[in-house]
C-alpha cells in the first residue's frame, strides 16, 4: 500500500504562483508513475500533469503547458507541481496519483488539496 498526502494549496491572486508537493509513504515509488489531477466544483476530475518513473518523461494536459511543470525526487519518495501564471480556472482540489500507467492506472490517490485562484 502507498499513502498519499498533498500539501501547499491555498489562495493566490491570477497570475500568481503555487508549488504542490505529495509525499509518498508505505513504499518506495521510485518505479511507479506519477501524476496530479485535478477537480473544480460541478466537473469531473480531470489530469493535469504526469511524470514517468522510468525515463522521467513528463506529460501535460493543453490547458496548463507552459505554466506548470512536474517533477520528483524519488530519493524523498515526493513529486512536486510547480504552478505558475495562475488563472482563476485553474481553481479546483489537485490530487496526487501513482500507479504503473502500463498496467492500467493509477492505483493510488491522496486526499487532494484545494487551490483557489482569485481575480
Amino acid at each position: 500500500q502507498v499513502q498519499l498526502v498533498e500539501f501547499g494549496g491555498g489562495l493566490v491572486q491570477a497570475g500568481g504562483s503555487l508549488r504542490l508537493s505529495c509525499a509518498a509513504s508505505g513504499r518506495t515509488v521510485s518505479r511507479y508513475d506519477m501524476a496530479w489531477f485535478r477537480q473544480a466544483p460541478g466537473k469531473e476530475r480531470e489530469f493535469v500533469a504526469a511524470i514517468t518513473w522510468n525515463r522521467g518523461s513528463t506529460y501535460y494536459a493543453d490547458s496548463v503547458k507552459g505554466r506548470f511543470t512536474i517533477s520528483r525526487d524519488n530519493a524523498k519518495n515526493m513529486v512536486y507541481l510547480q504552478m505558475n501564471s495562475l488563472k482563476p480556472e485553474d481553481t479546483a482540489v489537485y490530487y496526487c496519483a501513482v500507479g504503473r500507467v502500463s498496467a492500467g492506472g493509477y492505483d493510488y490517490w491522496g486526499q487532494g488539496t484545494q487551490v483557489t485562484v482569485s481575480s
